[in-house]
């Protein structure tokens, strides 16, 4: 099965960096979110379809692996894929690049993923309902046995 990866970009902004003039580890998690957000509104449906829904997708895990820097300026590759999926979470991972050299060649910048649990208002976990659960599960490179109950 290949991977549905989808892509995004994001200009660095001045104020992402630190006093060293790299971009402060902190953002990459906006950059992920950036990622995240986009695949969501473009593939399944916005956050705010969601939380018209009646439940919201917290970040329960994250995870991040630095390569190199980014700098200011820079125009960044976001690539986002839903790596897992179950009832009640799912799993994005991204990989963040620069275009490097007169060829374009992408430089690996950062690596990481995030876990989403399906939470009510109120804070108690719950299901994800099936019509985006079946949305969802059409781009996930891993589903726990959950196309049978959709």
């Amino acid at each position: 099965m290949s991977e549905n990866i989808f892509t995004t970009t994001v200009r660095v902004l001045y104020g992402d960096t630190d006093a060293g003039g790299v971009v402060y580890n902190a953002n990459y998690l906006r950059y992920f979110e950036i990622g995240r957000t986009e695949l969501m509104r473009e593939w399944i449906c916005s956050y705010s379809d969601i939380e018209k829904l009646g439940f919201i997708l917290p970040v329960t895990e994250s995870c991040s692996r630095y390569k190199a820097p980014a700098f200011y300026d820079d125009l960044l590759t976001i690539e986002t894929i839903v790596s897992e999926l179950s009832r009640i979470k799912c799993r994005f991972s991204y990989k963040i690049f620069r275009q490097e050299g007169p060829e374009s060649q992408k430089k690996l910048l950062v690596k990481g993923y995030t876990v989403h649990a399906a939470v009510t208002r109120e804070g108690k976990l719950t299901r994800l309902p099936d019509d985006i659960l079946k949305k969802i599960a059409q781009y996930a490179s891993h589903t726990e046995k959950i196309e049978d109950s959709i």
